[in-house]
């Protein structure tokens, strides 16, 4: 037989596009348009259904950048139409190619009731089906006139990204507003071809199956009067039903589909118009439920869910009726889906605790799995949170946009930095927005890694981030294929459904230990930091706040701010959003979060500073109080304690003296640091050892500019070939001495470049083995990436990161490219290097990016390992004035530090003492710790207002402790618990009391979560 694939395949191509498809709605008649905007924010939707209309027509203009028109369509039913089903055709000027990221409307009734969204591949409405004719028809959009952003030419900057500077000009043009009829037979039609057109082009051109399926779908071409397409589907049909018929084979692969719209919550609009995108979606989600009784829908993110509470009340008691039901899922158990590299250890515990929390209390859902389909890498310390979470699953997709290494599996045990292993699963079809095409389904079945000992993967389906979520068209797709020979098979299931299934079937999946780096977006890191620094300063405050608020409350009776807590930190959750904290968003979303992030720390200010007085008492009694607010002794203030003011530490006085050669050094007894003529340290010695620190001819502190034009996502991304070029900012146009006093010897350096200034101050105070390092840099570069390098004599092969509840070692070598991908990574308060007896930790309270590299001296043949800190960017999409001003920073390098130092130090470098004037002797801590290794890392009431003590504990050392946490009240019980502060599921039984404390024992980074209840 001739090969005549490609005839056959052209044509059915052509008669879809050009004769069927558009026989979906045969005949239709215009509506009337008329149309109000808003003048400034959206505004209530009875404020919007009351407007006064003017009228419009299609082909008009409309709508300002993030402007919101109401738009009114009127029509009748034509007699003609009697017993047929009707539909509205609403297109607000969509590009059907891009689904989202554009004009958004969502359908009202004239009482109100919202109907769906309509979106670009979304713009019906069903009036009536059978219609009645003369039927009136009254219909009202709030239609939301989004910017597109990333354009077609993506990546260019605009100012579209702010209402400030975007602009008034119309960006769209009513292009359809119809009444029409809709023929379901054509459109079973249309998905049978779609359906096979697309396996048939996936299958072995050598194999019987395609051309079954070619000469099936001939016939039913064959059997189209193109000229009377409506006449003739069923005929058409006929054709294809004995190939539909056709089941998979036994082995086939196995497809978990759940309907799904990946709702980023905020990226390329503010956060005010993610709560418009999830009402129209969740609109459009409950009605297709209603339509559809297989479909199956999960929504992840308890905070999208709170918004249609407060903000869409009729929308949510839709969603809640459908979560009864079981058919709507909430996912994930989190309250965004967060980025997870940079917040903090508590901050990552409370995303679950607060997700949790709200699906428990709202719909009796008890989440297992952990929902993190986009998130740019997984550090290390999350198996064991979404573990203490009681959790047990994770489900992502990004890894499989690694640039350079293919990641071994997709189906596997995933080890924690302390071993918790968690069950993971990366869906094959390598998208989160899978439309159940043909070629998505192959290669879900093709992709799959763990064939013959698994077959099972998970298909998230629908549009996301405002393109409406599933549509009928994906579910009639899922239904050809349940059971179709050539493809994998698709079921709908539930997250938990799969993943019950998925484990039983694969008793023993490969483990994969440590991170799961994203080989992409390492600029997150670094991007926005304002934005990053509000973060950072917004967890220490929290810290602080619990802290000192509840030692008030049992010590005292001062009110414990429950309320205002939970919603700080829901706050400060949903920042953590991993198109916010990365600093990839518009600009309007991180201007208002540089101004939420000012309204909470003065909030939270004014929490530490009321219960630190009502600690500290009288405030006319004349005796300073110094608060430490760091889990460690420091000036011998207990942690969590206050005391009068100190003497100085031990160490001798400070002393700054002239440099041979120019510059100065400076020197406590403990630490002596060179500072050259150019303001750049080139020695820093540790007096314990003699140790010195910077390596031979290398100079520390040095500022270094990096051409920074990533050939994709600006904000996102840095590639290596940034080093390629690189400039030394050694002229300096002052080199001083700004202090100089027994307490404390400082150097201010001042420097010039291109458009920008840096001045910096390097410090050294008393007591402290610490070099502190405060950089103000007024910044106005374009493209450019600025880091901080620290050359150090250290020979290793590995160095170690703080990250949740611990550390995690990277490679300083690249011998293989999984090494080589990791030329950027993250870092909580301090990077550490050792040496066999002796270390050098860098700790910073404000940057989370930075580099390591090493190489070998020609000179002595020692080995220079440089860490550089990343400090600024100047990408110029989505936001074009990136990091543009001035910004602060603080980093330290601390010489002869083991990693214990390092800990405590990074905790110091962030939470400054406060000094308070009352009458009290001293406060003593609630807790306190006997073993340096346990590191509390929260001291609070309990949640549910029974004012239990719950402290949470942790190993920071990556080795076993045993220590004894006493606390300054008799406890009656002491309860291990999960993050939810409930009794742990029985693998940890109950602490004993002995007294005033209880004695604990923890393996490597393991965490413990205790609640004291107060004796009576």
């Amino acid at each position: 037989m001739h090969d005549d694939r490609s005839l056959v395949e052209a044509r059915l191509k052509r008669v879809l596009d050009e004769r069927i498809r558009p026989a979906v709605h045969p005949e239709s008649v215009p509506l009337s348009v008329t149309i109000w905007t808003a003048p400034g924010e959206p505004v209530p939707v009875a404020e919007g259904l009351a407007a006064p209309r003017s009228p419009i027509a299609v082909g008009d203009a409309w709508g300002a950048p993030w402007g919101t028109s109401w738009i009114t369509v009127t029509g009748t039913v034509p007699e003609a139409w009697a017993g047929r089903t009707v539909e509205a055709l609403i297109d607000l000027g969509f590009d059907a190619n891009m689904p989202g990221f554009q004009c958004e409307g969502l359908v009202y009734r004239p009482d109100g009731t919202p109907v769906k969204g309509l979106n670009p591949q979304n713009q019906w409405v069903r009036i009536a089906s059978p219609a009645a004719g003369g039927e009136p028809v009254l219909l009202h959009v709030e239609a939301a006139s989004n910017p597109v952003i990333l354009d077609y030419h993506p990546f260019l900057p605009t100012e579209l990204g702010d209402k400030e500077t975007a602009g008034s000009t119309p960006q769209y043009r009513l292009e359809r507003m119809d009444l029409a009829v809709f023929d379901e037979t054509v459109w079973q039609l249309v998905m049978d071809l779609e359906v096979l057109g697309e396996l048939m082009a996936e299958l072995p051109a050598d194999g019987a199956r395609r051309w079954e399926l070619l000469r099936a779908v001939e016939r039913a071409l064959d059997a189209i009067d193109l000229q009377d397409v409506n006449g003739t589907a069923a005929g058409a049909r006929s054709h294809l039903t004995e190939v539909l018929a056709a089941p998979a084979v036994p082995s086939a692969h196995r497809i978990s589909a759940i309907g799904h719209a990946h709702i980023d919550s905020a990226w390329l609009w503010p956060l005010r118009e993610t709560v418009r995108k999830v009402a129209r979606t969740t609109a459009n989600m409950t009605a297709l439920l209603e339509d559809e009784p297989d479909f199956l829908y999960t929504m992840s993110q308890a905070q999208q869910f709170a918004w249609i509470k407060e903000h869409r009340p009729e929308v949510y008691a839709r969603v809640k009726k459908a979560v009864a039901d079981g058919r709507f899922v909430p996912a994930g158990g989190m309250w965004v889906e967060s980025d997870t590299n940079m917040p903090s250890s508590e901050a990552m515990a409370r995303q679950f605790v607060h997700g949790k929390r709200f699906f428990l209390e709202e719909f009796g859902v008890e989440n297992r799995e952990a929902w993190l389909p986009d998130t740019f890498g997984f550090t290390g310390g999350l198996p064991q949170i979404i573990r203490n979470a009681g959790s047990k699953w994770l489900l992502t997709q990004k890894i499989s946009w690694s640039q350079v290494n293919k990641f071994p599996h997709h189906t596997f045990l995933w080890e924690g930095i302390d071993g918790t292993r968690i069950f993971t699963h990366f869906p094959p079809v390598d998208t989160y927005n899978c439309s159940m095409k043909g070629s998505e389904i192959a290669h879900a079945a093709r992709n799959f890694k763990d064939k013959g000992v698994a077959r099972r993967s998970l298909a998230p389906t629908g549009w996301g981030d405002g393109g409406g979520g599933t549509t009928r068209e994906m579910i009639a797709k899922a239904a050809r294929l349940r059971d179709l020979e050539g493809s994998a098979t698709v079921r709908w299931e539930r997250p938990a459904e799969f993943f019950e299934k998925a484990e039983a079937e694969y008793p023993k999946p490969p483990v994969w230990v440590g991170e799961l780096y994203l080989e992409l977006h390492r600029a997150t890191l670094t991007s926005q930091a304002r934005t990053k620094q509000g973060n950072r300063r917004s967890e220490n405050l929290l810290r602080e706040a619990e802290l000192w608020c509840a030692t008030a409350a049992l010590r005292t009776g001062h009110p414990y701010p429950y309320e205002q807590l939970d919603r700080i930190w829901k706050t400060v959750l949903l920042h953590q959003f991993h198109d916010i904290l990365p600093g990839s968003s518009i600009a309007w979303v991180h201007r208002e979060a540089e101004a939420t992030y000012a309204r909470l720390a003065a909030e939270l200010e004014e929490l530490i500073g009321a219960a630190q007085q009502a600690l500290a008492g009288d405030a006319a009694g004349g005796r300073e109080l110094v608060f430490n607010g760091a889990p460690h002794v420091r000036s011998a203030v207990p942690a969590g304690g206050a005391c009068p003011v100190p003497a100085t530490g031990a160490g001798g006085g400070c002393t700054v003296t002239a440099r041979d050669g120019g510059g100065f050094v400076l020197d406590n007894g403990l630490l002596s640091v060179a500072v050259d003529g150019d303001g750049l340290v080139v020695s820093a010695v540790d007096a314990a050892s003699g140790r010195e620190t910077v390596a031979p001819g290398a100079r520390a502190n040095l500022l270094q500019l990096h051409p920074d034009f990533p050939n994709m996502w600006d904000a996102w991304d840095v590639d290596q070939f940034y080093r390629n070029t690189v400039t030394d900012l050694t002229a300096a146009d002052e080199v001083a001495v700004s202090v100089s006093s027994p307490d404390e010897a400082a150097v201010r350096v001042a420097r010039s470049f291109g458009s920008s200034t840096v001045v910096q101050t390097l410090s050294l105070r008393a007591g402290s083995r610490r070099l502190d390092i405060d950089t103000e840099v007024d910044w106005h570069e374009t493209e450019k990436f600025l880091k901080a390098s620290f050359p150090l004599d250290v020979h290793t092969e590995r160095y170690a990161a703080e990250t949740q509840f611990g550390h995690q070692f990277r490679p300083t070598h690249t011998n293989t490219s999984w090494e080589a991908a990791k030329f950027e990574a993250c870092n909580h308060r301090f990077v550490h290097l050792e040496e066999p007896g002796w270390g050098v930790a860098l700790v910073t309270p404000s940057t989370y990016g930075h580099d390591v590299t090493r190489a070998v001296r020609a000179t002595d043949g020692g080995t220079t390992t440089t860490v550089r800190f990343s400090l600024l960017r100047a990408p110029r999409f989505p936001d074009p004035q990136t990091d543009q001003g001035v910004h602060r920073f603080r980093h330290a390098l601390v010489p002869g530090a083991a990693i214990g130092d390092a800990v405590r130090e990074g905790y110091a470098v962030g939470l400054p003492e406060r000094r308070v004037t009352g009458s009290a002797e001293a406060v003593r801590p609630l807790v306190e710790l006997d073993e340096a290794a346990l590191v509390v890392s929260a001291v609070k009431l309990a949640d549910d207002g029974s004012g239990d003590l719950v402290v949470r504990v942790y190993e920071a050392g990556g080795g076993r402790a045993r220590g004894r946490l006493r606390t300054s009240f008799r406890p009656a019980s002491a309860v291990p618990c999960d993050l939810l502060e409930r009794p742990w599921d029985g693998t940890r039984g109950e602490v004993a009391v002995d007294g005033d404390g209880v004695t604990l024992s923890l393996r490597p980074f393991e965490l413990v979560t205790l609640r004291l209840t107060p004796s009576a």
